[in-house]
């Protein structure tokens, strides 16, 4: 009788543990959420965990966390008082805009970005502004369709621009090739000038400067980032930026589990080409 009766209390809270299983199952399903088996600290090892999606969070706190460098005129640019500006800048209102929330921007570098937007706690819900796409991100991470095409190029003095007509040109070790750290510009400089000076320097913003000031002869750079300074500082010039070194498309980075905000992402790209609002910021930012 004893064994009788202990199966029957056994068999009761199955049944109770199955109905609450069911009720955080229609509870995730009716708020749009999606549920996960997964072990956390202080409980059991097969808890159901119920997981908000992104663009529900995101809406909840009313404020959507955009990681920019800040130090890419003119995609993302930030001043000293704080404010930003630029091309990443105005399509992280885009996103904003049609999440119905406002922003609020973390400085990241190019340096730790990859470590920043997969840190924990999460420091930020995407990154924008300058980031290439490539296999190697899209390996650990999420990255949007791409919404403007890039390239490496370079930016010399106006008055040695006849003097760089291809890399071997720059391959020399009397050329002083300048880059900021932990991105691709340095990357590329290291792959493809193994006898030029390669000098790294801290600050993006700064480089073109010292170009046109003479302490180094040539920056590595893109052709969404020299526009602005042969427009700006007449002493520079880009003599092969209609002739990139490489092909490429600047897209949003974020981390992997938010294929809810990558779709909307995605949408605000598409419908930003169809109804000619990514022309307008090309326009608006000398990109065409």
């Amino acid at each position: 009788m004893q064994s009788l009766k202990d199966f029957r209390t056994f068999a009761a809270e199955i049944l109770v543990l199955m109905r609450k299983i069911l009720l955080l199952f229609l509870a995730a399903v009716l708020c749009g959420s999606t549920v996960t088996f997964a072990s956390c600290a202080g409980c059991d090892d097969n808890a159901v965990v119920v997981d908000q999606p992104t663009i529900a969070r995101i809406q909840n706190r009313g404020t959507i966390l955009i990681g920019t460098t800040g130090d890419y005129r003119p995609l993302t640019f930030r001043e000293a008082d704080g404010t930003y500006w630029g091309f990443g800048i105005d399509m992280a209102g885009e996103i904003a805009k049609r999440l119905g929330v406002g922003i609020e921007f973390v400085q990241t570098s190019w340096p730790t970005l990859s470590a920043d937007v997969q840190a924990e706690p999460q420091t930020f819900d995407l990154a924008i502004g300058g980031i290439t796409i490539t296999d190697a991100r899209r390996e650990t991470m999420l990255m949007s369709d791409g919404y403007l095409h890039n390239g490496k190029t370079i930016l010399c003095r106006a008055s040695e621009a006849d003097r760089y007509k291809s890399l071997a040109d720059m391959d020399k070790p009397e050329v002083r090739v300048m880059v900021n750290p932990g991105g691709l510009n340095e990357k590329f400089a290291n792959e493809n000038l193994k006898h030029a000076t390669i000098i790294v320097h801290e600050k993006n913003e700064e480089i073109p400067s010292l170009i046109a000031e003479g302490e180094a002869d040539v920056m590595i750079t893109e052709i969404t980032e020299a526009p602005y300074y042969i427009q700006t500082d007449t002493r520079l010039a880009a003599p092969l930026m209609n002739a990139p070194f490489t092909n490429g498309e600047i897209g949003v980075l974020m981390r992997k589990g938010q294929d809810d905000l990558l779709q909307l992402v995605n949408d605000v790209i598409r419908q930003m080409k169809s109804d000619g609002t990514l022309r307008q910021l090309q326009q608006k930012y000398g990109l065409i």
